[in-house]
């Protein structure tokens, strides 16, 4: 099974750049364009918030308009930047959203590995929090399937990247988190965005892995003071995240082979439980992605870590 993580669109009504320098529109198009044209599709897409740039409706019509290429299923949760309420009204008829209640939390059942989507939101704030509420809801999805391979995907990471200014604005309540997952062996990954930077590390006795946007990264910066967050047009990316189970008649349950990927994508594998799961990130072709009318320099800081209305950088 593959799974395509595509994270932070940060989708602008048409004609409207990001920040006034950024056409993310056009490079979530090329995002599309790049999954659809793989020789081994992806089974199903995750998309792990910022979906949208300021929760507006017209955005979330023009998400809808450039993920319809798109021919397997896709699967969203919200980020800072997004609105709940926008966000389930667009996709209302895809059927996975909740009707109703204070969070977007969902699982998908019918695929060879479980997938849990949880709202990490605070609105108004550009933080996540995993609150007592949403961890007793993921409390109890995990017993109900203890020994199914299972992927978690939420917009806030729960651990610390190394991007001290972005780490301000993780997902709050993550120790509460770790110290639940690790009662659990079956959780194959967690993966989350914000961060706009493709991270790996091992947390709460799994992986936990950040994607890079498909749109602007995040510029790199691990001094330990930390300097005010502020983006680069560097390449824009996704990662995939490939399962495969093991031999079950093998003595050792030997990894399979490794996953091939093109040659832009980092490989790293872990096993547990007689699975093997891959994972790549995939930078997307340099004739795919638009023209910027920037030099590429490091932009100033966007506001989506400043506040902004609901979190959210302000409409212009």
């Amino acid at each position: 099974m593959i799974i395509a993580q595509i994270t932070d669109f940060h989708v602008r009504p048409r004609g409207k750049l990001a920040y006034g320098v950024v056409d993310t529109n056009a490079m979530l198009e090329a995002a599309v364009a790049v999954l659809e044209a793989m020789p081994s599709r992806p089974d199903v897409v995750i998309g792990t918030g910022d979906l949208t740039d300021c929760g507006l409706a017209e955005e979330y019509a023009v998400l809808r308009e450039i993920l319809e290429p798109l021919s397997m299923p896709v699967y969203l949760v919200p980020g800072n930047h997004d609105r709940r309420a926008e966000l389930r009204r667009a996709f209302a008829s895809d059927g996975y959203l909740p009707e109703d209640g204070d969070f977007l939390h969902y699982v998908v059942e019918d695929q060879a590995v479980r997938l849990i989507g949880l709202d990490t939101v605070v609105p108004g704030h550009g933080h996540g929090r995993m609150c007592d509420v949403r961890l007793a809801w993921l409390e109890q999805r995990l017993a109900e399937e203890a020994s199914r391979p299972t992927l978690i995907f939420m917009h806030h990471p729960p651990f610390r990247t190394g991007l001290v200014d972005m780490d301000k604005i993780n997902c709050a309540n993550g120790e509460a988190m770790a110290r639940l997952l690790r009662g659990h062996d079956n959780i194959e990954r967690v993966v989350c965005g914000h961060h706009h930077r493709p991270i790996t590390t091992r947390w709460a006795g799994t992986i936990g892995s950040v994607a890079p946007s498909t749109a602007h990264q995040v510029t790199l910066d691990l001094q330990a003071g930390g300097c005010p967050a502020s983006f680069v047009l560097e390449p824009p990316g996704l990662h995939l995240h490939m399962c495969r189970p093991c031999d079950p008649h093998g003595p050792d349950r030997h990894f399979p082979r490794p996953l091939s990927l093109p040659a832009r994508c980092r490989i790293s594998r872990s096993c547990g439980r007689g699975r093997a799961i891959a994972s790549g990130e995939v930078a997307i072709p340099q004739h795919k992605r638009p023209r910027f009318a920037a030099d590429g320099r490091p932009a100033p800081a966007p506001s989506f870590h400043q506040g902004g209305h609901h979190g959210q950088a302000e409409d212009h």
